[in-house]
């Protein structure tokens, strides 16, 4: 990965980061198990989802320019 993705990705995992922590439940971060439930359930629920359709998105379009060449 070419190091301006990479400091983009951890300027956005940052961003990520601060955003669950503002939306969490305080009694939540008392635990290991309270603070992995914090981060996983939006990261499932929210981010991975997006990802996932960025990125077949992607794929189909670039697969309609091969078959349109």
């Amino acid at each position: 990965m070419p190091p301006q993705d990479q400091e983009r990705l951890e300027s956005c995992s940052a961003e990520i980061a601060e955003i669950l922590y503002r939306n969490r439940a305080p009694e939540r971060l008392e635990s290991l198990a309270g603070i992995e439930q914090t981060v996983r359930q939006p990261m499932l629920v929210e981010v991975s989802p997006r990802v996932a359709l960025f990125l077949s998105t992607k794929k189909r379009l670039q697969a309609e320019d091969i078959a349109a060449d």
